[in-house]
């Protein structure tokens, strides 16, 4: 099985993702669980950190489809930071950056949710 961990913190402007290891079909669903859970709470605003995550697969990539619409529904959004280029590569060639609001950091993609 391969090593994932996240670590969820809640900031006064969005719930924070960090990301770690390896989001693959094994592991996506545990994230799933993890935003599912802060959306139940009413958190709609999140980002998400990929500073320390070192590969993603199209399962990990379903997990943010799976909410966006709900949480825009809700007035919040899910922002994406701190990638490592060959992870940004993963959801630049399937679109992504034309859903998501891709930042280079976490207090940019926090700012936008005060902007």
């Amino acid at each position: 099985m391969s090593k994932f961990t996240i670590e969820q913190k809640t900031h006064t402007t969005a719930e924070v993702f960090y990301l770690n290891g390896f989001l693959d079909a094994h592991t996506a669903p545990q994230l799933e669980s993890a935003i599912a859970g802060a959306i139940s709470e009413g958190k709609h605003k999140i980002v998400v950190n990929f500073n320390d995550l070192e590969y993603i697969s199209s399962a990990g990539l379903g997990v943010f489809m799976v909410f966006i619409e709900e949480v825009r529904a809700e007035g919040g959004d899910i922002k994406l930071t701190a990638m490592k280029p060959k992870v940004f590569t993963v959801f630049d060639l399937l679109g992504f950056p034309m859903l998501f609001d891709i930042t280079e950091t976490e207090d940019e993609a926090l700012t936008k949710f005060t902007a």
